[in-house]
């Protein structure tokens, strides 16, 4: 029948050869076209269906003390996460899932059944590589782990203020750890690996992209100092019943922040309890009105501007002072009418104060102010710091002149604080703050003349070693300068001020003979024994600054003169010499 068909209609049947080889060329062309041409067709599906990458983490940079202590550090952990979809299926294991993982089985449950349609939910994360794989060795469909790193703090709350924390995807939340992260945090890199249709690894294939650790972060903060601040702190917290503490010490001649503490404090390493409140770096953040601590500086203004010299006496008699509707009055009582300079420091005069203020004028004082570092920013580039508040008046009233030159009026932080005595410190030359670690002294400005600077050194050891000085403030073996304070806490919402509540406050340096450490603490709320910074903060500051400076080997400059005894060469000779 076929035959016939062809022979009465050939040119059907040569068409239908012609059609049917055309296809069997077009296919075998095909065919050759992907397999030797363009292979990569059928390699990239092939791929799009079974090859995935994978990322590696990144080793997060260290961060160490200025010694190479270590203050944060990333430890591998597994995180442990599930195919909904898959895990679905596998309902007769849940119970057993939640067991080894610690869950209530109910809620497990539940919570499996809302994102039973995802392809991806995470179990629990951050745990150690050990407990990770005795779960995954349960085998449970669906059940997959994830290599991370999770973010360590040796010293834990001792330095947790400035260190900060990360989260849980490890990128800096807080302190150090959020300035710097794009530092810290490395590259992640890419592994290509072989899946199944049902996600399972198959075959580990190569490593695509190396994954680029974080660098290393060196500090200023001496962790012994540190440990040193945050033990003191919370000593005086307890004794003196107090709300909150800071205190800062600098290097005057690096501009390096040796120590930062602060309470309350909390532990970086356990954060289910934390409170905000905790979380406060006071130093950088809390800003205050210093009080007497800036006596030092409006007196320097006063020799700066060459119409004033130590010598000179001012009238306190009788202890108080009215300007308008205001009455300045002076704490301490003054024996005799007359001060001089640095009797004004030493019984800390308001009365003193303010009429050497109205002689040179409140602008003179806010220049000195403001060259010293106050109400202004630090440069430290610390999350959330505050630049306080340094007012500049057009025309500078007697009551602005006074209380700007008695520390009112102004609100500034502790580290400012610390900043400004580093100046005074470091002969009238300001370095820029630092908290990360300084290879070399860096390039100051002259803010101050150095004669006044030096001047104010030692009346400001005058003020510690004085009959009627700051003594709580004193070194065993050391000359020690600095002043006290006391100052009332602003209301909040108010203009006025709370009652009975002060902040405690002492700023000082050592040794005055060639000064290498500036401090500053700051005690918020005395509550048991009394308020007064020499009081309160000074032992705070004689406890620590005797320890820094036997820590950092710093040379005694008072230690008492060697009795020769007796009968020695040295008497014998000195005999002799005075027949």
């Amino acid at each position: 029948m076929m035959g016939l068909e062809g022979a009465l209609y050939p040119w059907r049947f040569r068409l239908v050869l012609a059609l049917v080889g055309l296809m069997v060329a077009a296919i075998s062309w095909r065919i050759i076209d992907l397999h030797v041409i363009d292979h990569d067709f059928l390699k990239a599906h092939g791929d799009a269906r079974s090859v995935r990458h994978i990322p590696i983490p990144a080793h997060r940079g260290l961060i160490t003390d200025r010694n190479g202590e270590p203050l944060a550090v990333s430890t591998p952990v597994t995180t442990l996460w599930a195919n909904g979809k898959e895990l679905s299926k596998a309902r007769e294991q849940w119970g057993t899932l939640a067991a080894a993982l610690g869950q209530e089985p109910k809620a497990f449950a539940q919570r499996l059944e809302q994102n039973s349609g995802r392809e991806f939910m995470y179990l629990v994360r951050g745990l150690t590589p050990e407990q990770g794989q005795v779960i995954l060795d349960l085998k449970i469909p669906g059940v997959y782990g994830l290599e991370e790193f999770r973010r360590f703090y040796p010293a834990g709350e001792v330095t947790s203020h400035v260190i900060g924390f990360t989260d849980v995807d490890d990128r800096g939340r807080e302190g150090m750890e959020l300035a710097f992260d794009e530092w810290l945090a490395g590259v992640p890199g890419k592994r290509q690996v072989l899946k199944d249709r049902r996600g399972r690894l198959i075959k580990d294939v190569q490593v695509t992209q190396n994954a680029k650790a974080g660098k290393t972060l060196a500090l200023s903060i001496d962790l012994r100092l540190q440990y040193l601040a945050h033990r003191e702190l919370r000593n005086a917290l307890v004794e003196n019943g107090a709300k909150a503490g800071s205190l800062v010490i600098v290097d005057v001649k690096t501009g390096e922040v040796l120590a930062m503490a602060n309470q309350p404090t909390y532990n970086p390493n356990n954060r289910r309890n934390l409170q905000p409140a905790a979380m406060r770096n006071r130093a950088m953040i809390d800003v205050f009105e210093p009080g007497s601590t800036v006596k030092p500086l409006s007196m320097s203004a006063a020799l700066q501007g060459g119409r004033w010299k130590p010598s000179d006496t001012v009238e306190v008699w009788p202890g108080s002072l009215q300007i308008g509707r205001y009455t300045i009055k002076d704490v301490s009582r003054t024996e005799g009418r007359v001060l001089d300079l640095t009797g004004i420091l030493i019984n800390s005069s308001n009365v003193g104060m303010s009429k050497i203020a109205f002689d040179i004028g409140g602008e003179s004082i806010y220049n000195l102010m403001q060259q010293v570092g106050l109400g202004q920013d630090t440069g430290l580039g610390f999350p959330g710091e505050r630049v306080g508040n340094l007012p500049n008046h057009r025309k500078w009233a007697p009551a602005e002149t006074a209380t700007l030159s008695y520390g009112y009026g102004l609100a500034v932080t502790a580290v400012q604080l610390a900043h400004a005595y580093g100046v005074l410190a470091n002969n009238g030359v300001s370095v820029p703050l630092t908290l990360t670690r300084a290879d070399r002294i860096p390039d100051g400005v002259q803010v101050m003349s150095e004669d006044v600077a030096k001047t104010m050194q030692g009346m400001l050891q005058q003020v510690i070693e004085a009959p009627r000085g700051v003594f709580r403030a004193q070194v065993p073996g050391y000359h020690v300068s600095g002043k006290s304070g006391t100052a009332r806490k602003a209301s909040v919402g108010t203009k006025g001020y709370t009652a009975n509540a002060y902040r405690s406050l002492f700023a000082g340096f050592a040794p005055s003979s060639n000064p290498r450490l500036a401090m500053v603490v700051v005690i918020d709320e005395p509550s048991k024994a009394g308020y007064f910074g020499g009081l309160v903060s000074a032992p705070v500051f004689s406890r620590v600054m005797a320890g820094s400076l036997r820590l950092m080997n710093i040379t005694p400059d008072n230690l008492p003169a060697p009795v020769a005894p007796s009968g020695s060469v040295a008497t014998v000779a000195s005999q002799g010499g005075a027949r």
